[in-house]
């Protein structure tokens, strides 16, 4: 069989029933975005009928109703942290306007007035904590905010309601800027049903009627309006076009479509209007399928203990250990107290939070949206690089690779002529000739004749020569039918990667090969991966065909292939793989979002396609592998504040544990010595907003 990918010439054909489209919905294929599902009005409302109670329905007259079909569940807040903090801060600063205003008056009172706000925190914010502490000395877990639990009862028997309160706001606070900085995983399925068509336009004779999709049947007749999702699987019955597959098959070009051609669920229509057959119903076609896959990809979202619960398991056990010996040993209780005052691990609780957000926005700053904040503490972690091909390895367009002439003819002759003649046609390859004879500043030259029949090619004449352009198969086919073995015995060899023939007065063939042209700073970036970041596997998985695929890997050096993959089968490896060691996943398309959202680190390039950008833990804006390096030396920058400001502090604290223990350090004075630790794991956090000296250590010149 051969490795071409054959892409056939045929012509425009123009949409038998009129209809209108406004000025601002005509746009190309290439910038859809999530409102071009709604263009053409409904005619009608209704409601959608299921009409297979076993299988789930894709449509509804409504967004919601549309989640609700896939049995997506969108719970709210479960725990009240945003709220806890806020009456944590409200009593605090009551407690403080109170004590400034009785500062020079005597009180009696057992309980002072100024101390009741700070009570009614620790009883609404306090309890809860105490619950979880004891949950999880049931369990035997031991983490920080154990340790920090602790730290409120022993608050609270002191009488230091507010170094109590204190402790509930930095956990209740930290917790309320993770969950708010932390998308909802469901936010994906609510982007994939938000590009979904909910309605189709029916053809029956004459006459187009909308109806909702999950009232489509197979067999039904349906038209694709320009720039129109396509909402179920099917066949071409009429009409000439092309098709945006790309966000489901990682296909970098545009698909030309004719009769016959099969058409995809979720793929966005080009220019021209098609007719089609439904080969499938809504929930059985591709898009709904991926949709399937998310939801599945979703439940088995990898989860992560952060580095501050693994450095609080150690540090936990050892300072309640500490308070009891010294307590046991001593016989003073007050000694066990101070112990845990100055244990209470603020350098976790406070320093790690603002190293995560200043390294958030230093990533916002150098055009990268971080979804997951713990992305930044994982992906120094990660050993394996899973790469998509198309626009992520490479920058997703065709390009003009090699022209070989016939005897007679120049390249730069061939390139003018054909170039002439391929600015009247709409083809997906038709733009890189073109560029490339701008490039080279070629003039344009007289055309005329100019037709394009379905399944011959492209056919006019240029400056009084007759130019055909056609694929290597249709034109074996005609010199076949024709008895021309001369010309098709003139033609080089088959290579790997994609092609189209031009016949210059019907004698001299030209072959123009194409590539989907690879990132130039890509081999230097992929090369350097393993001795500056320690990566130990390296590998490209990609829905693109075998010859495009190898190619580029042995042109950037990657061993490990996998093609032809579809988005369940991508998402299958990554899930091995991560079972194996960390994965980093970098891809861009729809078909890579199921794979983003379960590998340990998911980056989505570029910005284009909301799915993708929705599954992903981190989004480079601009769509650039220096990007990426940039985003690991975050991460590493990150790693080495968070273990200096953490573990630090924490050696600071031992150190006066161990003074306490032995009755040198009161409570009120460790509490002051941990405010001191406190302040320096704070500022030196504060690193993290700076960017560090090199930000990326490869040659991004490139050599490709």
């Amino acid at each position: 069989m051969s490795q071409f990918v054959h892409v056939s010439r045929s012509s425009v054909a123009w949409c038998h029933t009129p209809f209108h489209l406004d000025a601002p919905d005509r746009r190309s294929a290439s910038r859809f975005d999530r409102k071009s599902q709604g263009r053409i009005k409904a005619s009608h409302e209704g409601k959608c009928e299921d009409h297979r109670a076993d299988r789930p329905s894709i449509c509804s007259s409504g967004k919601s109703k549309h989640l609700k079909s896939f049995n997506v569940e969108f719970p709210g807040v479960r725990r009240f942290d945003k709220w806890i903090a806020l009456i944590a801060a409200l009593a605090i600063a009551m407690h403080l306007g109170l004590r400034f205003h009785w500062s020079n008056q005597a009180t009696t009172e057992r309980i002072p007035t100024m101390d009741w706000p700070l009570i009614m925190a620790l009883a609404v914010g306090g309890l809860p904590l105490v619950l979880e502490l004891l949950w999880k000395l049931v369990h035997r877990q031991f983490g920080s905010d154990l340790l920090a639990g602790l730290s409120i009862i022993t608050s609270i028997v002191l009488g230091e309601y507010l170094a109590g309160t204190l402790v509930v706001l930095m956990l209740s606070g930290g917790e309320a800027l993770e969950a708010f900085a932390v998308q909802n995983a469901s936010s994906v399925l609510r982007a994939l049903a938000r590009r979904m068509p909910t309605r189709a336009h029916c053809k029956s004779g004459e006459a187009i009627r909308e109806l909702p999709v999950d009232q489509v049947r197979i067999g039904d007749t349906l038209v694709l309006f320009p720039h129109e999702i396509c909402p179920v699987d099917g066949t071409v019955i009429s009409g000439t076009g092309s098709m945006d597959e790309s966000f489901l098959t990682g296909e970098p070009y545009l698909m030309p479509k004719s009769t016959g051609s099969l058409v995809l669920s979720g793929a966005m229509n080009g220019e021209a209007a098609l007719t089609i057959r439904a080969d499938q119903l809504a929930v059985d076609s591709r898009y709904a399928q991926i949709m399937q896959v998310m939801q599945a990809a979703d439940q088995h979202r990898p989860r992560m203990r952060r580095l501050g619960d693994t450095l609080g398991a150690a540090y936990t056990p050892l300072a309640i250990g500490l308070a009891i010996l010294s307590w046991w040993l001593s016989g003073d209780v007050t000694r066990f107290l101070a112990v845990l005052v100055v244990a209470t691990p603020c350098p976790l609780l406070i320093a790690i939070p603002i190293a995560i957000i200043g390294s958030i926005s230093l990533a916002a700053r150098r055009g990268i949206i971080i979804r997951d904040p713990s992305v930044l503490e994982r992906i120094q972690t990660c050993r394996t690089a899973i790469f998509d091909k198309t626009g992520t390895l490479t920058y997703g367009r065709p390009t003009v690779a090699e022209i070989i002439p016939g005897c007679g003819l120049s390249a730069e002759e061939a390139l003018s002529l054909v170039g002439s003649l391929e600015s009247y046609s709409k083809h997906p390859l038709a733009s890189a000739i073109t560029t490339l004879a701008r490039e080279h500043q070629l003039a344009s030259q007289n055309v005329s004749e100019v037709h394009e029949l379905p399944g011959q090619g492209l056919v006019g004449v240029v400056a009084g020569r007759t130019i055909r352009v056609t694929s290597r198969g249709k034109l074996a086919a005609q010199c076949a039918s024709d008895g021309n073995r001369t010309l098709l015995k003139s033609l080089p060899p088959e290579i790997a990667g994609m092609e189209c023939i031009a016949v210059v007065d019907d004698v001299i063939p030209v072959v123009f090969r194409f590539r989907d042209q690879p990132r130039k700073d890509g081999a230097q970036f992929v090369q350097h991966l393993v001795p500056r970041h320690h990566f130990e596997r390296i590998m490209i998985v990609s829905g693109d065909r075998e010859s495009e695929v190898k190619y580029l890997a042995q042109l950037i050096g990657i061993q490990e292939v996998h093609f032809n993959q579809s988005p369940e089968q991508k998402l299958a490896i990554v899930r091995h793989e991560t079972q194996l060691s960390a994965t980093v996943f970098v891809g861009d398309g729809i078909n890579d979002a199921p794979a983003l959202t379960s590998a340990t680190v998911g980056i989505a390039l570029g910005s284009n396609t909301d799915i993708a950008s929705e599954a992903a833990h981190a989004v480079i804006l601009d769509s650039s592998l220096s990007k990426v390096d940039e985003l690991l030396h975050i991460g590493r920058q990150l790693r080495q504040i968070v273990l200096q400001s953490a573990v630090g502090g924490m050696v600071l604290s031992l150190c006066g544990m161990i003074l306490a223990a032995f009755g040198l350090l009161p409570p009120v004075s460790g509490a002051i010595l941990q405010e001191v630790i406190d302040l320096i794991a704070v500022l030196n956090a504060l690193r993290a907003t700076r960017a560090p000296r090199h930000l990326t250590d490869f040659d991004q010149r490139g050599s490709l």
